[in-house]
């Protein structure tokens, strides 16, 4: 009799301790689970906050005098060649695809300037894209950026972009450059190509006295990498 007490209470024990291990269990692993779909949405939050977005055309750029007044007689202007790879070959020949990010960045801290025109060139050098469909102003110290998809593979190699940008005075130069890279595998590859002023014009409104407007000055070229 005494031996079945025993053997009840010692069952009951295992029951109770059972059910205590049960509770705090559950106690840890409810907040744990909030946690981690708290970190969860966070997570995409920001991913969707950094997704590309194409530039946003504002009413300024529609109405803006600039626009109006300078934009086909710009006191100074560049042409800039831009080299961009829509893949890279490794391992024998075989492409490795990549995304292209083009990045056009306003360094003047006062001036505005007008993007006019973006095209898009594949290795042979036959158009594939006008990136651009009006003119797009850029702020002072402000970025806009055009995007490749890795998918896209119709530029090569070889490919490149024509950027056309005006001002109405003289300005900072701008820093155009290509950023090419992909995460696909486990090994990532990333790069930055800068582009290099192919022509530079000042128009003859902007001449001063007693100078040549056939005498252009000398395009700035970015620094070597």
């Amino acid at each position: 009799m005494m031996a079945k007490t025993i053997e009840d209470e010692a069952d009951a024990f295992m029951r109770r301790f059972k059910l205590i291990l049960f509770v705090c269990g559950a106690l840890l692993t409810v907040p744990l689970m909030i946690y981690a779909i708290y970190l969860d949405s966070r997570l995409d939050s920001f991913e969707n906050s950094m997704t590309y977005r194409p530039p946003a055309f504002s009413s300024e750029a529609v109405d803006s005098p600039l626009l109006s007044k300078q934009l086909f007689y710009p006191v100074e202007g560049q042409t800039v060649y831009v080299p961009a790879y829509s893949h890279v070959y490794h391992e024998n020949g075989r492409p490795h695809l990549l995304t292209i990010t083009l990045s056009i960045r306003n360094t003047d801290q006062d001036r505005k300037i007008i993007v006019t025109s973006v095209l898009y060139y594949d290795t042979s050098g036959k158009l594939v894209k006008s990136h651009l469909e009006k003119p797009l102003i850029l702020n002072p110290l402000a970025t806009t950026e055009f995007l490749v998809e890795r998918k896209d593979a119709t530029g090569g190699s070889g490919a490149n972009f024509i950027v056309e940008w005006h001002a109405d005075e003289p300005v900072s130069a701008p820093i155009i450059e290509t950023v090419m890279i992909d995460t696909s595998s486990q090994q990532g590859i990333s790069f930055v190509r800068q582009g290099k002023v192919i022509k530079q014009s000042i128009f003859e409104s902007a001449q001063p006295n007693g100078v040549d407007e056939n005498i252009l000055p000398e395009p700035q070229t970015p620094a070597d990498e």
